[in-house]
């Protein structure tokens, strides 16, 4: 479950309407706190930069996750997830995967190539290289969050309406979609906040399953930032809560 949440905070931020602004910028910063109740099981952090690559500039997203504590002693997370993608376009370049959870690791990287609709994933812990067909606009994990933020609709959504996307994911292509369920204000650490709610969705399988109960709160605003997430458990829910930002593009409004 706490992968599922730390993957749900790269989804939730289809297409680029170039005459808009973007909803993001270089510099623009996240930290979130991962809780049962009171209880701090880990961090999650996500930073935008730009950079020169592959001939132009490009955006690289940089999401790291890692718990602490208590959490730490029984089950620890070290996570690293970055993509490299096209300012314009929004299209992915390169993504890289390095994770340790629990002793479970990953070392991968990913080559987009979008043009001929095909990624190849190089695995450095196994010592291999594979090439894989992908749909036309393929996303990576990281790069989704941000082509969702700015897709065109994402305010005209009607209740029980979803966007979706095609994602790259664990050698294999998902069909994501983020199932808008309504508005309402919530309270966060800087005050009461107005909010969308979505509910994302993949298609069920080895790594995800439709049933996960996952909710998602983004500021309905112009800057459509993640500001709450929780995973419905058993007994009891696990939250992500915006713990602190800076470099937004634009303000944010709270009630306090």
């Amino acid at each position: 479950m706490k992968k599922i949440l730390l993957l749900a905070l790269v989804f939730i931020t289809v297409s680029f309407d170039q005459q808009r602004e973007l909803p993001y910028q270089s510099g623009e910063w996240f930290k979130f706190r991962i809780h049962y109740g009171l209880v701090t099981a880990g961090y999650a952090t996500l930073e935008l930069k730009e950079e020169n690559k592959f001939g132009k500039k490009v955006f690289h997203a940089i999401g790291n996750g890692y718990t602490t504590g208590m959490t730490k002693l029984f089950f620890k997370v070290k996570d690293n997830y970055e993509s490299y993608f096209d300012k314009v376009t929004g299209k992915p370049y390169q993504f890289v995967r390095e994770i340790d959870e629990g002793g479970y690791t990953k070392n991968q990287e990913g080559f987009f190539n979008q043009d001929k609709n095909t990624i190849l994933v190089k695995d450095y812990k196994n010592n291999t290289s594979k090439t894989f067909s992908t749909p036309e606009n393929i996303q990576d994990i990281v790069s989704t969050f941000y082509y969702l933020r700015n897709h065109p609709n994402v305010d005209k959504l009607k209740v029980g309406e979803s966007i979706a996307v095609d994602m790259f994911f664990d050698d294999e292509t998902y069909k994501f979609k983020l199932k808008f369920m309504g508005r309402e204000s919530i309270d966060t650490k800087f005050g009461e906040a107005k909010a969308l709610i979505f509910r994302p969705l993949v298609q069920s399988g080895r790594v995800f399953k439709e049933e996960e109960s996952l909710t998602v709160w983004i500021s309905d605003d112009d800057n459509k930032i993640p500001l709450r997430i929780k995973a419905s458990l058993a007994v009891g829910s696990l939250k992500a809560d915006l713990e602190s930002f800076k470099g937004l593009s634009n303000p944010f409004y709270v009630k306090n």
